[in-house]
């Protein structure tokens, strides 16, 4: 477990240099936050990456000798600890649904355009860290259930904190962002976890796992 008194250690993994240096300086000027690995390739992330190196992986998927997925799933075998933040400049977040089990956990998924956002970028981070899940807020937004599935089955209040919770936020927060009491959060949270068929117990993650189920029974617009 990661010791809550020193900074979250931070690797990047991006083979576009400017993009790469806009990254590591999010990293090195905020706060709780520590630059551990700046790499450009797989070859050089599976040489400085070590394990008890790194809490979070910031992860492009495509890289010029292998990709983000593959190299991802190497460090998470080798390193339990380590958490994984996918980047990519393509929607590519149904990726989140062909994770091997035993590694599937708590990746998050940011597009690289919400990376312009240093704040999401940190809170997705923040998240990994604490041992959530983060998914793009905008490319949920754009989100619709499939007819027939237990997503669509969802009222509409349910289905909002359903895709709040997905992209990261705490119960505080999606209280906050629908105007609305901390214990309603949690009723509408129970009341979605029992529709999608997802026990409740803190030992299967059941944040992860709704948030999986939102990625496979929806569609984007």
């Amino acid at each position: 477990m990661r010791a809550s008194e020193r900074p979250i250690r931070v690797a990047v993994v991006e083979d576009h240099t400017l993009f790469r240096s806009m990254l590591d300086h999010i990293v090195t000027t905020t706060d709780g936050l520590e630059l551990a690995a700046s790499c450009a390739t797989v070859t050089q992330a599976r040489t400085l990456i070590t394990p008890g190196s790194a809490d979070v992986a910031l992860l492009d998927v495509d890289l010029p000798d292998g990709n983000g997925i593959a190299l991802g799933v190497l460090l998470c075998r080798t390193d339990p600890n380590i958490k994984v933040v996918l980047l990519s400049a393509q929607d590519a977040i149904g990726l989140m649904l062909d994770l091997p089990k035993d590694v599937a956990g708590t990746w998050s998924y940011l597009s690289k355009t919400s990376t312009n956002d240093s704040g999401a970028l940190v809170r997705a981070i923040k998240v990994a860290a604490d041992g959530g899940s983060t998914l793009d807020p905008a490319l949920l937004r754009r989100m619709r259930p499939r007819v027939g599935t237990k997503v669509a089955e969802l009222t509409n209040r349910q289905y909002s904190v359903l895709r709040l919770l997905a992209s990261g936020l705490s119960n505080a927060g999606i209280a906050r962002e629908l105007v609305i009491t901390e214990k309603s959060v949690q009723n509408h949270v129970y009341a979605v976890y029992a529709t999608l068929g997802i026990d409740a117990s803190p030992e299967c993650n059941p944040r992860v796992m709704a948030a999986l189920k939102l990625i496979e029974e929806t569609g984007s617009d």
